[in-house]
């Protein structure tokens, strides 16, 4: 396939990134505690978006979770959607899920797809690498299985991200089998980190141990479906689903154990008591926890110049909240947070765009990609 020619750092997207003929006098204006901003719907007709990535063109992928990944450009929703996509299990939470640029994409065109991939056994989140072509992906090869597979349709996480060493992340929940994020044996209830090929780094906190993965970075998690690299200081963040109650904002740590199931201020659905500890030794506490849920999805912590006095905030996507959490962090220590855009629409990712506004994607079968501007 003919590759089309890319500019490193998104410089050449201002063509890609124009926005579609609004009326701003249409567009619904709000203020928040630091900044007024407008929300700009740019293209509805989506079904069940889950991610969005910046090409260097300026053009916009999304991920749909039947297993289609779209192209926004030009200030529309192009037609047809990508070829080469591996088929995918679209149940319950699972299908199409993340979609991840390799750092130096500009020049290899290299990209990461997380999805929940059909095995024997049921599913179970999948990341594969692939190559961009014009017109679709190609050299699409699976690099890393979050085994064992499970045969339920529930947390299969997954978010991607790459850290400044150029290695990658992945999230993967614990498939609603609780105790599998405890198990170092088990990749489910985990984050991970892998070279760019899925190949282990040897410096990864369990390599060696022959009762545990050496892929595990982190474990104890439940259903991560966030996950960000602090622009400042390199380190990764991440959120999670509780069950009802204790939804959790995580700052990673090598080798530690989030708690979950011994640990949560959350409760089973059913109102029964899931431990009688909300923290325990030797286990990370969250940074901020939420009772009740918000269910926590998409993170981006923001450095754009848009909106300077929002430089530093946490966003994060909420679900059942139908909200945009702006929340405020100094190091290690949670300050304080506001909700944005109460109550209109599921949140299912917000990332920042190469011209320093926030994107959405809404979580519906006619789901919306919005954009947050300055008033």
């Amino acid at each position: 396939m003919k590759r089309r020619a890319f500019v490193a750092g998104g410089i050449a997207g201002a063509a890609g990134l124009t926005m579609p003929a609004v009326s701003r006098a249409q567009a619904r204006t709000f203020r928040s505690q630091k900044a007024a901003y407008r929300l700009v719907t740019l293209a509805s007709g989506l079904e069940q978006p889950w991610s969005i990535a910046f090409l260097p063109d300026g053009r916009l992928l999304i991920t749909e979770r039947p297993g289609r990944l779209r192209v926004f450009a030009n200030g529309k929703l192009e037609p047809q959607p990508l070829a080469g996509v591996p088929e995918v299990r679209a149940r319950g939470q699972g299908g199409l899920l993340d979609v991840c640029l390799h750092p130096a994409f500009a020049r290899n065109g290299t990209l990461y797809l997380s999805l929940a991939a059909p095995v024997a056994g049921g599913a179970l989140t999948r990341v594969v690498r692939a190559r961009w072509g014009e017109g679709g992906l190609a050299d699409v090869t699976p690099i890393f299985d979050a085994t064992p597979p499970g045969s339920g349709g529930n947390h299969f996480g997954s978010r991607i991200a790459f850290d400044r060493a150029g290695l990658m992340y992945v999230t993967c929940g614990e498939r609603y089998q609780m105790q599998r994020a405890q198990r170092l044996d088990d990749l489910g209830g985990k984050i991970v980190r892998l070279r760019d090929d899925g190949s282990v780094p040897p410096d990864n906190p369990f390599v060696g141990r022959r009762d545990a993965r050496p892929e595990i970075f982190t474990y104890g998690h439940r259903n991560p479906q966030g996950l960000a690299m602090h622009p400042d200081t390199g380190r990764l963040w991440s959120v999670e689903h509780g069950p009802r109650g204790g939804d959790e904002l995580n700052l990673l740590k090598t080798g530690a154990n989030y708690g979950w199931p011994l640990a949560t201020q959350g409760i089973d659905y059913s109102g029964a008591k899931i431990s009688d500890h909300k923290s325990l030794p030797g286990m990370e506490d969250p940074v901020r926890a939420w009772v009740p849920s918000i269910s926590p999805c998409g993170l981006v912590i923001y450095s754009g110049s848009a909106f300077p006095a929002w430089r530093g905030s946490f966003f994060i996507g909420g679900l059942s909240a139908s909200s945009l959490f702006r929340v405020e962090i100094d190091g290690e220590r949670y300050v304080s947070e506001e909700r944005l855009l109460a109550d209109m629409f599921d949140i299912r990712d917000v990332r920042q765009g190469p011209d320093g506004m926030l994107y959405l994607i809404s979580r519906s079968d006619n789901g919306t990609l919005y954009r947050v501007e300055p008033a």
